[in-house]
């Protein structure tokens, strides 16, 4: 009888990106149909009337502008938010004292509505780009503390010991022994925040900046012009969906590759 194969960990999935191709144009379909059917433009335009739309902001360069402006936000309030929640994390799961203290402090945050931090931001500091990016921060750092928190738990104590026989400095342990262990849950915690910080980028932009996408969709709220809102926010959707699965996506893949060549 022939031995059964070893696990090789997950299979990749089949048939590359087309599934997602399709279920994309699927959706484009049905939002057309739907549009056709309802023959009102001003509250439902077509597909073909927001790619029109989305021509005309490419070619005045608001688009590049604006887009670049949300973009840049969200940026520094990414990284910010990896870097402070990410350090927080790691010191709670690896200290019991540090989470005993700080665990109630994470759980307020993490139930404090979005709004109410973004709107306490600009009365405190003022309508300024340090309140903007520093209220998107603060609603991605909990979130991150938490993922990193219960990954730093599971890590391996054999790898500790081993660090401490080899008398591994603190910076060398935490770049050869925990990072490793942690990759996985940064990438998928970067994932995830990405996705939640550039909505939450919109709504500081509609509420207190004169720039980005989300003060465009503010004025085009006031004159009901619901085909360039989509046009925007659907500019800014390709952009983060091209982020994804050009950097995060594949690094994703490679923080997770250790799974896959584990016995």
């Amino acid at each position: 009888m022939s031995k059964a194969p070893a696990n090789q960990g997950p299979r990749p999935a089949r048939g590359g990106p087309f599934p997602g191709i399709v279920s994309i144009a699927a959706l484009i379909v049905l939002w057309a149909a739907v549009a056709a059917v309802s023959d009102d433009p001003r509250r439902l335009p077509s597909p073909l009337l927001v790619l029109q739309r989305l021509a005309e902001i490419a070619a005045t360069g608001e688009l590049w502008f604006h887009a670049g402006m949300t973009l840049m936000r969200v940026a520094i309030a990414f990284v910010a938010a990896m870097l402070v929640g990410g350090a927080l994390g790691l010191w709670m799961g690896r200290a019991a004292a540090a989470d005993r203290w700080l665990n109630p402090l994470l759980v307020i945050l993490l139930n404090i509505p979005a709004l109410v931090v973004i709107v306490l931001c600009y009365i405190w500091i003022g309508l300024n780009e340090t309140a903007a990016i520093l209220a998107v921060a603060l609603n991605k750092i909990p979130t991150v503390a938490v993922i990193l928190r219960e990954a730093a738990r599971a890590l391996s104590p054999a790898l500790d010991d081993m660090a401490r026989v080899f008398r591994m400095g603190p910076l060398a342990r935490l770049r050869h022994v925990i990072l490793p262990q942690l990759a996985p849950a940064i990438a998928a915690a970067a994932r995830s925040g990405i996705a939640l910080i550039w909505k939450i980028v919109l709504v500081v932009e509609f509420l207190g900046r004169s720039d980005g996408v989300g003060f465009k969709i503010h004025l085009l709220f006031s004159s009901f012009d619901v085909a360039r809102v989509l046009a925007w926010a659907l500019a800014f959707v390709a952009i983060m969906m091209l982020i994804d699965l050009g950097l995060l996506r594949p690094w994703q893949a490679r923080a997770n590759r250790w799974r896959q060549d584990a016995p």
